[in-house]
């Protein structure tokens, strides 16, 4: 088993993430600016990045053979949002927010298909892709409820309904579904400004990491937070997949990338909604460190 392609893609989200810290650190990135870069990452190369993975072939045959990994990827969404209601019950309710988001919501979309493919082949590609389709869905749309507030639940519905990555992902549903051919210059353009939401994001991160003293990652809180997400819930995923005799290539897949670490998004909404964004970074960093070592060990498990 090569875990070539998981190691470099670790390396890669590290690096940009020093170069961040490194532009804020050298006050080439001010305050001014790091709101600017979050911004730009919510606002335009996310809802790109959204569009840009539902971009893929969906024919009946595909329909047929992924739907059981969207059925598993969507119970897994379902568990974590009921997870996140009963595991942090003493937390201060920042804390609370971003714990609860950073459950439902890991690095998936961005480390799953890489590690996937380089794991389980052309076919734990396919199955990733659809596997992230249920967590974008609830990532943005009962995620952005712990963020956002409103005085009365219309407000908020249409506050979150009409969020640009929302909209992203009901665009992204209907080009896929319907398989709508996006004209040439125009999925150029999606592809080009999403290829830099990696970057964008991860910077960001960095600049919030600058902030923060790294050896105040491993507190209590994100260590708690750390074993639920790269452990205690893939341990439930495999679980469920064993006794419900789901195929062990959906097994492996719905494993491995229920396992990955927190989306660098946590610390992306923290910061642009006035959550706890320190803590939220502390959330990304720790748990990615820690996905270097959890990550092959549940890939070795599963071979």
């Amino acid at each position: 088993m090569d875990f070539t392609g998981l190691f470099e893609m670790q390396g890669m989200l590290f690096t940009i993430m020093i170069l961040g810290y490194i532009f804020r650190k050298a006050g080439m990135i001010s305050d001014e600016g790091k709101s600017l870069l979050t911004d730009l990452v919510l606002y335009v190369t996310l809802p790109a990045s959204i569009i840009k993975s539902f971009q893929i072939e969906f024919n009946h045959q595909i329909l047929v053979s992924c739907i059981v990994v969207i059925v598993v990827a969507a119970g897994i969404q379902v568990g974590a949002w009921l997870l996140g209601m009963i595991l942090y019950p003493d937390f201060p309710d920042e804390r609370k927010k971003v714990l609860q988001y950073a459950t439902i919501c890991s690095n998936a979309g961005i480390l799953g298909n890489p590690i996937a493919e380089g794991i389980f082949g052309s076919m734990g590609l396919l199955y990733a892709s659809i596997y992230t389709i249920p967590q974008r869905t609830f990532m943005w749309s009962i995620g952005l409820t712990y963020f956002t507030q409103a005085p009365d639940m219309k407000t908020l519905i249409k506050k979150v309904s009409t969020h640009p990555c929302i909209v992203s992902v009901v665009i992204g549903m209907l080009i896929m579904v319907f398989q709508i051919p996006v004209p040439g210059f125009l999925s150029l353009t999606i592809k080009n400004i999403a290829g830099g939401n990696t970057f964008l994001a991860m910077s960001l991160v960095g600049t919030i990491l600058a902030e923060v003293p790294f050896r105040s990652l491993p507190e209590k809180d994100t260590v708690y937070y750390s074993f639920i997400r790269l452990f205690f819930i893939p341990f439930l995923v495999y679980l469920a997949c064993h006794f419900a005799q789901v195929d062990s290539l959906v097994t492996g897949v719905s494993v491995v990338l229920s396992g990955m670490p927190s989306a660098s998004v946590t610390a992306v909404l923290a910061a642009k909604y006035g959550k706890d964004e320190v803590f939220a970074t502390k959330c990304v960093v720790l748990s990615t460190l820690l996905s270097m070592v959890t990550v092959p060990l549940w890939c070795l498990f599963l071979a």
